[in-house]
């Protein structure tokens, strides 16, 4: 798994917030897609309205921390009439897996959407796993001898091992 999916006391936080901060401005996290695409791992969160220099990003061992903050538009003497967008500092933890390369961890924002990319770590990757046949033969003493050959081998190298089989019987 390369992230937590279900963080309970996220979760609890939320419902806490959503119960008992009516008209408070709280600690608020940010909507989140993750996807991989490729050798990459992608990270879209929801940052609107969020300057750059408002962004706070860190990565400690596979633990990547998001911190933005934002704040109102309002000038000292406004008269606010309705006031439903949220202010103040926003956070985000994401647990990395061991197959992600955090020191690899490039990030932009555009549009109100910061953009992590996380390379997944080369030898996470998957391979392709040559298939080889093994032969097998009895000497006249009766000891065995095995020899593995791929497959694709041209003839000339599978009668240099059958040689060589033949030389080390013979002994």
């Amino acid at each position: 798994m390369t992230l937590m999916r279900f963080d309970p006391f996220r979760e609890l936080d939320r419902l806490a917030e959503q119960t008992f901060s009516a008209g408070t401005r709280a600690l608020r996290s940010m909507p989140m897609e993750a996807l991989r695409r490729g050798d990459n791992f992608i990270v879209n969160l929801d940052l609107p309205g969020v300057r750059r220099e408002d962004i706070d990003l860190t990565v400690e061992r596979n633990v990547v921390s998001v911190r933005a903050r934002r704040e109102s538009m309002r000038d000292e003497g406004d008269e606010v009439i309705i006031d439903e967008r949220f202010y103040g500092e926003f956070a985000r933890q994401l647990f990395l897996g061991e197959n992600l390369d955090p020191d690899g961890l490039s990030a932009d924002l555009m549009d109100g959407v910061l953009t992590l990319t996380i390379p997944v770590r080369a030898e996470n990757e998957p391979r392709k796993v040559r298939l080889g046949t093994t032969e097998t033969s009895t000497t006249g003493d009766g000891a065995t001898s095995s020899t593995a050959t791929d497959r694709d081998t041209s003839a000339a190298t599978e009668q240099d091992t059958a040689a060589a089989t033949e030389r080390s019987s013979t002994v």
